[in-house]
């Protein structure tokens, strides 16, 4: 086996980990522990925000940890171990990993394994991506979400706005493609996960928390 293919067999390795970590279903994990399964509770997600609505708000932003933790893991163990030049991933092929293995957890919960490929809605979960990746960014996005959750106290409208926002300050920032194109990934998945969500605000039927 030749070194290159070594480290790309590697490289796939990780992403695929990245992403069984982010599968993990903490809020339904949560629920399960209380007795409850939060899927037939409320908006029926097994994200934080729901966790709140029906366990409280406690249980919530344990929830809401918990799954921003699962974002920043791998993210971190990018930055702090090095990974690239210890697995000889230079050159054209770095970005491009460091971007799979940042979207790969916001896949995990979106879709988790676990869980018949039926999952949260990302938002957490990129959270805790974006903290270690670019945090001026996320702090940007976080800022959007707080000022339009206090208006109206609908938490899509809040979460929909931010994963607009950042990677449009990504890209007016500057920052390197690998993290636009991370921003712009997770922003797809998260706004096609509130499509019911999307609806609801169309027909004015969306919850408040």
């Amino acid at each position: 086996m030749t070194g290159s293919l070594a480290s790309f067999l590697a490289a796939g390795g990780l992403v695929v980990a990245a992403y069984l970590l982010g599968s993990i279903p903490t809020g339904y994990l949560v629920g399960r522990h209380r007795g409850v399964d939060v899927r037939q509770q409320g908006s029926g997600n097994i994200g934080a925000t729901n966790v709140a609505r029906t366990l409280g708000r406690k249980l919530g932003i344990l929830v809401l940890f918990l799954d921003a933790l699962k974002g920043a893991a791998p993210v971190a163990l990018w930055r702090l171990a090095d990974i690239g030049p210890r697995l000889h991933l230079g050159g054209p092929l770095a970005p491009y990993v460091f971007t799979a293995f940042g979207l790969a957890p916001i896949i995990g919960h979106c879709f988790p394994v676990w869980l018949r490929f039926r999952g949260g809605k990302g938002v957490a979960t990129a959270l805790g991506v974006f903290l270690v990746a670019d945090p001026l960014v996320v702090l940007i996005g976080v800022a959007v979400f707080a000022v339009l959750y206090t208006l109206t106290r609908i938490v899509s409208i809040g979460s929909l706005s931010a994963s607009l926002v950042i990677p449009t300050a990504a890209a007016l920032l500057g920052r390197p493609w690998p993290v636009v194109a991370l921003a712009a990934g997770g922003a797809v998945l998260i706004i096609g996960k509130h499509h019911q969500n999307i609806r609801r605000l169309l027909r004015r039927r969306e919850l408040k928390v």
